[in-house]
């Protein structure tokens, strides 16, 4: 009996200390844009390189969809991942979900993970929000704000919304990141 519970301790044991170990940035249940289904943040990102972005359909950055999607193609074998997150913040996100994943699909072939509309600031702001703007000292300002997180969970760099996905600092940030 001993040798039983001691092997359903161990074996336990890793998810447990997994949990405990999963960055607070990643500690968070998310739902696909467009769909019922959910994500657990940290068992499906947790140990890859990350760049979050709030996203818009209407608005004068939303070309950077292409660059994101470009990036995202060329780095995912590298464990990099673009998370998106399209908000209404900023007055410029489709109220219908069915339309922004329309636009992201067809327009742009998106094919990296689309999220739930989500607050990025002020008081209504998600609390994976928060955890980036407190530590960067950036909460988003517009929409195509960018946050550099490493593959230990450390939340690197903020990139203000003018910064494309191709800007050569972005790209030597991410390549440091994914060399970790």
């Amino acid at each position: 009996m001993k040798k039983l519970v001691g092997a359903l301790l161990f074996s336990t044991l890793p998810l447990f200390a997994q949990a405990n170990s999963c960055p607070d940035v990643l500690k968070f249940m998310k739902r696909k844009l467009n769909s019922q289904e959910t994500v657990n943040l940290c068992s499906e990102y947790q140990g890859k390189t990350l760049l979050i972005v709030n996203t818009a359909s209407y608005c004068g950055f939303t070309p950077q969809f292409e660059g994101l999607e470009a990036m995202y193609d060329e780095l995912k074998d590298d464990d990099f991942v673009v998370l998106g997150f399209p908000s209404h913040d900023f007055n410029q996100e489709a109220d219908d979900e069915g339309k922004t994943a329309e636009l992201c699909e067809l327009t742009y072939g998106v094919e990296f993970p689309m999220f739930e509309p989500t607050h990025v600031k002020g008081d209504d702001a998600d609390p994976m929000y928060r955890i980036l703007a407190k530590a960067t000292g950036e909460a988003p300002s517009w929409n195509f704000n960018k946050y550099l997180v490493d593959k230990n969970g450390k939340i690197v760099k903020h990139y203000k919304s003018s910064v494309k996905p191709s800007d050569k600092e972005l790209r030597g940030d991410v390549e440091k990141a994914l060399a970790l």
